[in-house]
């Protein structure tokens, strides 16, 4: 592994970006507008663009503390997936049941489909390559929680087309890594470059009349407006959509930040990537509990990434991401493990935090007494989701009924995380169990799942 790679400086996607935009200030900005945005990542971005599809008319500003992407949207995997952000079985709870559950999966293959439209409408070049995911097992047990996994995705709402199980042979005849026992294809999902996917939506909006501002941290929201520390911007409707940076806006133990870190290597060879044969740009994943997920990038890299250190106390959210060289050496026996004849060099490295709830359900709220909204705890799903999440705000914001407003995740209430420490030490305990039993299930090639990683599940909501 090289040790001369960038660490930090928010992520390989976002290196040599543009210049920053103004920030907010009386005198340099609006002093009142219909809608505030708070956040310029995918989830403000997409509002901002719905509300222009929908009322043209309307001034919008977006207001962003650090720079557009700083967040998850600049820093993620790159998978416009079909997961939803959420415990399905928790969703089926609600008053539509199952029922619910199933229109929400069907929301979320929609939602792919939008965001590859609007790119292909609006010119926005990120990179989209709808290759599909490959899950990968590579231990008997791994193999065990994939066909629970299918039988669940029938269950929700997945049609045999749209997830398919693979043996060993025809998963390594897709991607030829090492320990194969078999996996699991979704055709649907597609690979996207977040950078260019960001940016490019934020100059859509801007040539639609939007305004952004960056450098421009909002202290407080409430009915009537937001308050910066430069002053106060008065507005009719607010949107929050900060995801896992916002915490302070939405209330500390309402969301946690969960830090994912992620590596990208220099380009491979030909010779390398005939050995790896991957070669249809299918997202790639693993059914460890401590799981990775990887893209072929359209340069000829590997970008993979998994949890690390997974939190931090009082949900700190590590700035510019630089990111322990442990978490890097993780990343790379990954990659060794499953691809050890090719010769992989680190080129960057980079973390950042996405929003989890106590039950690791997503939501999305409008309150019609306030005028203020929310969308976020997408818990690491949210390229797609924030597509999905922005279009429902938008509809709930302009008072519209549609099947996005009737979707189970709108008003959901997950319960508070616990104080500190029982929260660190929930979370890093979690944590510790998957790793744990990941690694009896590789040494022993078990062919159940561990207890410790079941007792892992329940404990941290995420058994359906």
């Amino acid at each position: 592994m090289s040790s001369g790679y960038r660490n930090g400086q928010v992520s390989h996607w976002l290196a040599g970006t543009g210049p920053t935009r103004t920030s907010w200030a009386p005198g340099t900005g609006p002093r009142e507008v219909d809608v505030a945005i708070v956040g310029g990542g995918l989830t403000g971005l997409w509002a901002a663009y719905y509300l222009q599809e929908h009322r043209p008319s309307l001034s919008v500003a977006v207001l962003e503390a650090e720079h557009v992407g700083y967040g998850a949207s600049g820093r993620n995997g790159g998978w416009a997936s079909h997961l939803i952000p959420g415990n399905r079985a928790r969703y089926a709870r609600g008053p539509r049941g199952a029922a619910g559950a199933r229109d929400f999966q069907r929301a979320m293959f929609d939602g792919i489909d939008e965001l590859l439209a609007v790119c292909a409408r609006e010119g926005i070049d990120a990179d989209q390559t709808r290759g599909g995911n490959l899950v990968l097992a590579t231990t008997p047990a791994a193999a065990g929680r994939l066909t629970a996994r299918r039988d669940g995705d029938l269950r929700f709402g997945l049609t045999e087309d749209q997830v398919h199980w693979l043996d060993g042979a025809q998963a390594r005849a897709r991607v030829n890594a090492e320990h194969v026992t078999g996996g699991l294809y979704y055709p649907a999902v597609a690979r996207i470059h977040p950078g260019k996917l960001v940016t490019g939506l934020a100059a859509v909006v801007e040539r639609r009349g939007v305004t952004i501002f960056e450098r421009s941290r909002v202290q407080a929201v409430g009915p009537g407006g937001v308050r910066l520390a430069t002053g106060d911007l008065k507005a009719g409707h607010v949107l929050v959509c900060t995801e896992g940076y916002g915490i302070p806006l939405l209330g500390r133990r309402s969301m946690i930040p969960v830090n994912s870190s992620m590596i990208v290597t220099h380009p491979l060879s030909e010779r390398d990537w005939d050995d790896i044969g991957w070669g249809a740009a299918e997202c790639l994943s693993d059914a460890a509990h401590t799981f990775v997920y990887a893209q072929r990038t359209a340069d000829g890299r590997i970008a993979i990434g998994g949890r690390g250190a997974p939190y931090r106390f009082q949900s700190g959210t590590g700035g510019d991401g630089v990111t322990p060289a442990a978490t890097v050496r993780q990343l790379v026996g990954r990659l060794d493990r499953y691809f050890p004849r090719a010769g992989v060099e680190v080129a960057h490295a980079w973390s950042g935090v996405l929003g989890v709830t106590r039950d690791w359900c997503a939501r999305v709220s409008y309150d019609r007494g306030t005028r203020v909204g929310t969308s976020g705890g997408y818990a690491g799903h949210g390229v797609t989701a924030t597509n999905v999440g922005a279009r429902t705000l938008v509809d709930l914001t302009l008072g519209r009924d549609t099947a996005l407003t009737r979707l189970p995740w709108v008003g959901y209430r997950s319960p508070r995380w616990e104080p500190e420490p029982l929260r660190w030490l929930g979370v890093h305990g979690m944590y510790e169990l998957f790793r744990i039993a990941d690694a009896r299930e590789e040494k022993r090639s078990l062919a159940k799942t561990s207890l410790i990683a079941r007792v892992g599940s329940r404990l941290a909501g995420l058994h359906e």
